[in-house]
């Protein structure tokens, strides 16, 4: 970034850095008199070998420092293995860096590592007199230029399908109320309140509706409550405690409540390897907000299942997103779809990912028509969060409809922070308070690490289960 900035104190900095592990290092001296990509890479090479000798990394990091200070713009394939080395270096530091960083640092660290690394690629396409670290935050620009224009466009195209859209709902709303008599008081519904299902008396009371309606009279018909948006600083505090690894899809998934009253994300897809705890992170987003839960296990749903069955067959229920509502008696509960891309193909029964369609547009959502209540239901304020360890098998409507966010693995670097979440979990599913449960000590903490290198949320869990049993065994012998 000082290079960008055309700072002037870098070699200086470097010279003074380098002599102060090396003193007297001849090579440091002749490049601080000359100052060339020479008299510089001749440093880089003996600072690598003294790191090598002596076993001291911050050597070899200052050894790319000043191969990245003085390497000119690549014209042909001498000193390509010094440009590589570079590239790999910025990689691996952007990668570490990018989990801390804020968005817009990390926007200009991602434009000069990648433009680096396409250095030696597009030496006729660079200008010859800037020098190779100058010419790779210009190229990284370049780079970038058709995503963004592309992303810039998505966007504006979004908003304006959503504008004609909420035009469209506001105008077929105006045609669809009837006049009432002027002697009619209208119906009065609590702030932040909704109706998602009306019957007429006469329904309520049919025969055919009775199996159906035993448990949903108390939701039909009946204004229910929108759960307010908590203080989202709290809710983020304590996903990240659980998730310290998942900062970024915290961040994105709540960005969406910011300025809300009443909680409603639109639909959300986390995408990441099996174990990385996706569908618990689901799970606990919509206990941390306040809303109840519904589980949709998308590998045993269809079409008929997840959306209602018709009130002429035996087995007629409602669609399971109202069935969530009459659960949490809240009219904008979460509803999780795990392992969408696992949905079953056959349409004997109609597609699940056809079916979803209905609820994830905003157009149809609104008056969703159920066939085993035969009414519209309002389910606009329903929110739908996905998990998929792949995106590939997903058609493209269900993909155009999700905003995906890619949910990371932990490292073996987030141990030690994850390690009191899973205890306090484990102390949660026990029944017992966590303050019963000693932290765990530095023998223990070091076996977990011996045994976990990152990776499956679940195999940790079962390390400490097994090492908290141990103890439990322990205390008893004892």
């Amino acid at each position: 970034m000082l290079i960008i900035d055309h700072a002037r104190h870098i070699e200086e900095r470097l010279i003074a850095e380098i002599n102060e592990l090396c003193p007297q290092l001849p090579e440091n001296a002749v490049w601080a008199a000359v100052q060339e990509s020479d008299a510089g890479l001749a440093l880089a090479a003996e600072l690598d070998r003294r790191a090598a000798l002596q076993n001291e990394p911050n050597l070899r990091s200052l050894a790319d420092c000043v191969r990245l200070v003085c390497l000119p713009t690549p014209r042909d394939a001498v000193h390509f293995d010094e440009y590589r080395r570079v590239g790999k270096a910025l990689v691996h530091a952007f990668l570490v860096t990018s989990r801390h960083a804020e968005q817009q640092l990390c926007c200009d660290l991602e434009r000069f590592t990648f433009g680096w690394a396409a250095l030696p690629a597009c030496t006729d396409l660079l200008p010859k007199g800037a020098s190779a670290a100058l010419n790779a935050a210009s190229l990284g620009s370049r780079i970038a230029e058709q995503r963004i224009t592309a992303i810039k466009a998505a966007v504006w195209r979004e908003a304006k399908e959503d504008e004609e859209r909420r035009r469209k709902l506001e105008a077929e709303e105006k045609q669809a109320v009837p006049k009432e008599p002027a002697s009619a008081a209208p119906e009065s519904i609590p702030d932040n309140h909704l109706i998602v299902a009306r019957l007429s008396s006469e329904e309520m009371k049919n025969p055919k509706l009775k199996d159906i309606l035993g448990p949903l009279k108390s939701v039909i018909n009946t204004p229910l409550p929108l759960v307010e948006v908590p203080p989202l600083n709290e809710v983020r505090n304590a996903l990240v405690f659980e998730f310290p690894y998942a900062v970024n899809a915290i961040d994105f998934a709540l960005s969406e409540l910011s300025g809300r009253v009443t909680i409603r994300l639109r639909p959300l897809l986390l995408v990441g390897d099996p174990g990385g705890g996706k569908s618990r992170f689901a799970r606990r987003l919509g206990e941390t907000l306040g809303v109840s839960v519904w589980r949709e296990d998308a590998s045993r749903a269809d079409g008929a299942v997840f959306g209602g069955t018709d009130r002429r067959w035996y087995s007629a229920e409602p669609c399971h997103t109202f069935l969530a509502m009459a659960q949490g008696r809240i009219a904008n509960p979460l509803v999780l779809i795990d392992e969408i891309e696992k949905a079953g193909t056959r349409s004997d029964y109609g597609r699940l990912w056809d079916c979803l369609l209905s609820f994830l547009e905003p157009e149809t959502n609104a008056r969703y028509p159920d066939p085993a209540l035969q009414t519209t239901l309002d389910l606009s304020q329903v929110s739908y969060v996905a998990t998929a360890n792949s995106l590939d098998p997903l058609p493209s409507p269900i993909r155009d409809r999700f905003r995906v966010v890619r949910f990371q693995k932990p490292a073996a670097c987030d141990l030690h922070a994850l390690l009191p979440a899973v205890v306090a979990d484990l102390a949660r599913e026990r029944g017992l308070d966590q303050s019963w449960i000693p932290p765990l000590d530095g023998f223990e903490c070091a076996a977990i690490a011996q045994h976990w290198h990152g990776g499956s949320m679940r195999r940790l869990r079962r390390i400490v289960e097994a090492i908290l049993h141990e103890r439990d065994v322990r205390a008893v012998r004892n």
